[in-house]
């Protein structure tokens, strides 16, 4: 039920206007908001007027509305005298609230749509249904991000997600537990991945300025339907998982651009640790110092490449052959031979999931 105090600002803005007085009660008779000290009422002439078929009543100088939520009487509004004023001041009071009340459900019921709908605990019919009831619409492109925070229940970083996404344009923030919050972002025609880089980049600096909170975002592929919502959710949930693992230093990671790591990821454990066997036998190359993968990542990422990867490093040509020779003489993989250089990267990613497998289990 919407709070007390949206009720009372709701009247004292009418009240104001209109310079007619309103009170309104529950269904005991207990005043929770007035704009005038509400005395002369008995709880009990109340509770008979909300037991009577009628719809408005007056007594004792006041004019009595019923205020309805699904047919059954929610409160009881009250306008101060007997002139047709107060009479259609109270009936837009009435209105007014009503309206309060439908909004808040709304609001209420779209976010446990979406909860549901992202979790897959909807009928393909249930979700159609309740997009029309909540005037949402069925065929738009969407996407959904997933912004998680290091810390639980951070309420300052959902705040700061509403303030700049809204149901009016047809975007929604929700949670799902207690570090992940949901943002299902409605797209126009134009608005491609190049697009979803430039929110997530908006979403990583916005939170950090003005929440003052570092956050780490992940989203999916785009979806033409609402039932594919759920898709896309689960895209960006593996984009986050895989980006922990194999690209811990970056803050936005894309589904689609995951490559090699998401195949990696969905491999059985068990088959992990065979490749591993087969590969390196007894040798497997988990326990490697920073100086020898600094050497690996930068010689991978000159593509295989000795005299850049020398120079990038401040180091002789001779030194970086060195350290190769060092590892080829430990692992049996060449590193200048592509296939073997291949070999070995996948190897390193494939015990950076066995680590982060591991660690989870705990």
């Amino acid at each position: 039920m919407i709070s007390n105090q949206v009720i009372q600002t709701s009247i004292d803005e009418l009240s104001s206007i209109t310079k007619v007085d309103l009170c309104v009660v529950d269904l005991d008779g207990t005043q929770i908001a007035s704009t005038f000290e509400m005395t002369a009422l008995n709880p009990l002439s109340i509770r008979s007027f909300i037991d009577s078929p009628a719809d408005s009543q007056v007594i004792q100088q006041n004019h009595l509305f019923k205020v309805m939520d699904d047919g059954i009487v929610a409160y009881v509004c009250i306008s101060r005298g007997l002139s047709d004023d107060a009479y259609m001041i109270g009936r837009v009071a009435v209105s007014q609230i009503q309206n309060l009340i439908t909004a808040y459900k709304e609001k209420f019921d779209r976010n446990n749509f979406f909860q549901n709908l992202i979790l897959d605990n909807l009928l393909l019919v249930d979700i159609y249904n309740r997009a029309k009831k909540l005037h949402i619409t069925v065929e738009q492109r969407r996407v959904v991000f997933i912004i998680e925070t290091k810390n639980e229940k951070d309420t300052s970083a959902m705040e700061t997600l509403k303030s700049l996404f809204s149901a009016q344009q047809g975007d929604y923030v929700t949670a799902v537990d207690e570090k992940n919050m949901i943002l299902i972002k409605s797209l126009d025609d134009e608005e491609d991945y190049e697009y979803l880089e430039h929110v997530g980049k908006t979403l990583v600096d916005t939170l950090n300025a003005e929440a003052m909170i570092k956050v780490r975002v992940s989203y999916g592929t785009i979806v033409k339907e609402i039932k594919e919502v759920s898709k896309s959710y689960k895209e960006a949930k593996m984009a986050l998982d895989v980006g922990k693992i194999f690209y811990g230093e970056k803050d936005i990671i894309a589904y689609n651009s995951l490559g090699i790591g998401r195949l990696i990821y969905q491999l059985p454990i068990n088959l992990c640790k065979i490749f591993m066997r087969e590969i390196f036998g007894d040798n497997i190359p988990d326990d490697m110092d920073e100086e020898t993968l600094t050497t690996i990542n930068k010689f991978f990422e000159n593509n295989l490449n000795v005299s850049e990867t020398s120079r990038q490093l401040y180091v002789h040509r001779n030194t970086l052959v060195y350290r190769i020779e060092k590892i080829q003489k430990a692992t049996g993989l060449d590193l200048r031979v592509f296939d073997d250089a291949l070999t070995f990267k996948i190897a390193l990613m494939v015990v950076n999931y066995m680590k982060y497998v591991e660690s989870s289990e705990y």
